[in-house]
């Protein structure tokens, strides 16, 4: 019988690659600590290091931007529901409820 994957949080995955970084041991020393293959450790190394500009990155534009569309979603909603009440009350007056 297979063993199940073993899954790692991102906490766990940041952690190793400081190791790496580090490069106080060799990739192939801390893959074998932590039972995972060097390739693997590899590809987060390389991921988290062609992200790490994403850090420092000022997205208040970006969260501003979001926060005003899903404000106006709201406002949307609201718009409908109302539109749906006044309906549903006409259609009961109408019907003699």
């Amino acid at each position: 019988m297979p063993t199940p994957r073993r899954t790692f949080t991102p906490e766990e995955k940041a952690r190793i690659v400081l190791e790496i970084l580090k490069e106080e041991r060799s990739i192939s020393q801390i893959a074998s600590e932590a039972g995972i293959h060097a390739n693997i450790l590899n590809r987060w190394k390389n991921e988290a290091t062609q992200n790490l500009s994403q850090l420092f990155v000022d997205d208040r534009k970006g969260i501003t931007k979001m926060k005003k569309e899903y404000e106006q979603q709201i406002e949307e909603l609201y718009a409908e529901v109302g539109k749906l009440i006044t309906q549903l009350s006409w259609l009961k007056k109408k019907s003699g409820r």
